[in-house]
Order: structure tokens, then C-alpha cells, then sequence
């Protein structure tokens, strides 16, 4: 084989691997560095561990739980029993001016708590100092639960209209922070953030209600429910 020969021979094969080269088998390439479209890939709901919570004002001489106060406690309880992922916290101030007086508010409040249905166990003290000795202190009550959250929002990493930093600012493509407030507000409406990963195992059906149905479904008669009283209010029947 002659030089002229090999020379020849190694231009053809890095002629193939070129053209080779060239061949886009896999579809559109997509770069780390682009953001998705999808404001809902842009902008994720996460379900993490957050916290709910409610404070309790003590007075420097009243050493009890008002009506309302115990409502929020109660329902702190409630609440707790549902969704709590740990421990009920009660953070009781000291060295305060109405220190005494949160120390006898505390014992209520774990006995109202324990009365709830919440295990002694499960009820934790914290005692904390306050940063203004003459302030009245308040007490905290606190309890890990789940929760989704999104965000944050107002990121804005490029510039909207034309800039050298957008040649491609005439697309009409979604901006980075299009859709992250509609994901934020979704994850604090949410009740049970679990809903969002899974649909809830189905509860067994109204037995009186499937019961009637039935019945009239064998007489052959409408099984609907009939209001009278909406007949009662029709708009044609607003200027007679």
C-alpha cells in the first residue's frame, strides 16, 4: 500500500466519522443550564416539616386561662391529634414580671392538653429568658406537622425584554418566575399535604342513602333527592 494510498484511506474514514457526527439520533439536546418550561418543574411543591403554632398572653397578676385562650388550646389539641408529626413544645417564660403567673397558666395548659387526649409524654417544657425583663413574656405553644411549600417567588434571573443577555427574548417563552406564585398560594391552601403525592383509600359508603336508592331504583321510581323549596325563588317569578 502506497502513502498516497493510506493518506486517502484515513481522509474517508474521518470523512464517516464526521457526517456520523452530525446524525442527531436521540431527539432535542437539552442543557443543564436551561430552565424547563413547565412552571411546575420551575417551581416544585415540596412537602417538608413545618410547624404550627399559637401563643398564649399572660397577665402579671391573672394566673388562668381566659375562655378564649382555652378555645385555642383545645383546638391546638385537636388539630395536633390530626396532624401532629411530634411533640406538643410550651415555651414558659422566666426572670419576667409575670413569670409566677406563666407557671400556673402552664399547669392548666398541660391539663387541658392532657384532657384533649394528648399523652403525657408527648407534652414538652422549654423555659426561655426574655430579652426585655420589664415586658410581659407570652407563652408558645408549638408542634411539628407536615406541610408543602414553594418558592420563593420575585427571582428574576434574566432580563425580560430585548438585552444582550436575551437574544431570545421575541420567543414567547414563559419567564422563570411565571406560575410560582399560583404553586406557592396552592401549597398553603392544601389541608392534607399528603394529597398532593396520593389520592386518601376510599371510605365505605352511606348505607341509609345507598339503601333508599336501591329501594326506589326496584319500584322503578326516580332515585334523585327532590328539593321542594327550590321552586320557591325562581327569577321568572321576581316581578309577579
Amino acid at each position: 500500500m502506497t502513502r498516497t494510498t493510506r493518506t486517502a484511506g484515513a481522509g474517508a474514514l474521518l470523512a464517516a466519522a464526521i457526517a456520523l457526527g452530525g446524525c442527531n439520533l436521540t431527539g432535542d439536546v437539552t442543557t443543564g443550564t436551561l430552565p424547563p418550561d413547565n412552571y411546575r418543574q420551575r417551581h416544585p411543591i415540596a412537602i417538608t416539616e413545618g410547624e404550627q403554632s399559637i401563643v398564649v398572653f399572660v397577665g402579671r397578676s391573672r394566673g388562668n386561662l381566659t375562655e378564649t385562650q382555652r378555645d385555642d388550646v383545645m383546638g391546638l389539641a385537636r388539630s395536633w391529634r390530626r396532624e401532629g408529626t411530634g411533640a406538643i413544645a410550651i415555651d414558659v417564660p422566666v426572670d419576667t414580671p409575670n413569670a409566677r403567673s406563666a407557671q400556673a397558666v402552664y399547669q392548666e395548659i398541660r391539663g387541658l392538653l392532657t384532657s384533649m387526649g394528648v399523652p403525657a409524654h408527648a407534652i414538652t417544657k422549654r423555659a426561655y429568658p426574655s430579652d426585655d425583663p420589664r415586658a410581659l413574656a407570652t407563652i408558645r405553644l408549638s408542634y411539628p406537622k407536615m406541610a408543602a411549600v414553594a418558592g420563593p417567588c420575585g427571582l428574576w434571573p434574566a432580563d425580560l425584554g430585548p438585552s444582550i443577555y436575551n437574544p431570545n427574548y421575541n420567543e414567547n417563552k414563559q419567564f422563570d418566575n411565571f406560575g410560582c406564585a399560583t404553586q406557592r398560594n396552592l401549597a398553603a391552601m392544601v389541608v392534607n399535604p399528603s394529597d398532593l403525592e396520593q389520592p386518601r383509600t376510599e371510605t365505605a359508603a352511606y348505607t341509609p342513602r345507598r339503601t333508599v336508592a336501591f329501594d326506589r331504583y326496584r319500584k322503578g321510581e326516580p332515585t334523585t333527592t327532590t328539593y321542594p323549596e327550590t321552586d320557591k325563588a325562581k327569577l321568572s317569578d321576581a316581578a309577579k
